[in-house]
């Protein structure tokens, strides 16, 4: 049942409810798993074989086995690499003068 190439669902973890594919087999315990969760090893135990077997050879490459899940029906959406960073809104510069009057200064926007 555990074979490369065999698609899987993540059951546990960050990843649970998505879509992964077999690529390698490390033991018993462990496998290599790849698709739309990030490349990594496995427990055996954390995953739901399907029925669907997907045909690539072992340790293929990221975007070929998404191109197969793709082909095989399965909706890919790996965001993992393209997430933006939201810019955090500026502060106000405190600068202490001799006097011990703090001295707000306010950053202006640039264009």
């Amino acid at each position: 049942m555990i074979e490369v190439g065999r698609v899987c669902c993540k059951i546990a973890g960050r990843e649970a409810n998505k879509i992964c594919v077999i690529v390698d087999i490390v033991n018993d315990n462990f496998v290599i798993v790849d698709g739309d969760v990030r490349r990594k090893k496995c427990n055996i135990e954390h995953l739901e074989p399907l029925e669907q077997v997907v045909k690539i050879n072992k340790n293929e490459s990221t975007e070929k086995v998404q191109e197969e899940l793709k082909k095989a029906g399965f909706d890919i959406d790996k965001k993992g690499k393209t997430r933006i960073k939201k810019p955090r809104p500026r502060k106000h510069k405190v600068i202490k003068n001799k006097t011990k009057q703090p001295v707000v200064e306010e950053k202006k926007p640039q264009k």
